[in-house]
């Protein structure tokens, strides 16, 4: 299943400039979703990171992981979610970061996350993001439900 843009904002609470996903391509519930997000020469922080080299900051890369890994739980667990009252997941932790080549103005990343577990309000996930099918960043990142 793929959505775009409007899908995407349904499930998860994040706006411009600060959305990271721009479509879908492949989710299954419960288990993994694939996205992607077009990085433009437009986007806000490349006047400041770096002038003249500018480059994708780990920081954002991590995020975009992280709203991919949002959207496939709200997509997964929606309902269950509204049921028991909670209205967003937040970050809680990042382990084993790591970024393997930089991401520049007119990359297209791919952002690949798997559902590792969940218990109660936490949730687990598996993330990675490409560029041309080469490996630019990973993480294991934790969220919580509130």
């Amino acid at each position: 299943m793929k959505l775009g843009v409007e899908e995407i904002k349904e499930l998860i609470p994040h706006r411009e400039p600060f959305l990271f996903l721009d479509s879908v391509l492949e989710i299954e519930k419960g288990k993994k979703i694939t996205a992607e997000k077009l990085f433009t020469p437009r986007e806000f922080f490349f006047r400041g990171h770096f002038p003249g080299n500018p480059i994708v900051p780990g920081v954002i890369i991590t995020e975009a992981m992280a709203q991919a890994g949002g959207a496939l739980f709200k997509y997964s667990f929606g309902d269950e979610i509204e049921k028991k009252g909670f209205d967003n997941a937040y970050l809680m932790g990042l382990d084993r970061c790591r970024f393997r080549n930089p991401v520049v103005p007119g990359d297209r990343v791919v952002l690949e996350v798997e559902l590792v577990r969940r218990r109660s309000r936490v949730m687990f996930f598996s993330a990675k993001a490409s560029v041309d099918g080469k490996k630019v960043a990973e993480a294991e990142i934790s969220a919580w439900l509130v």
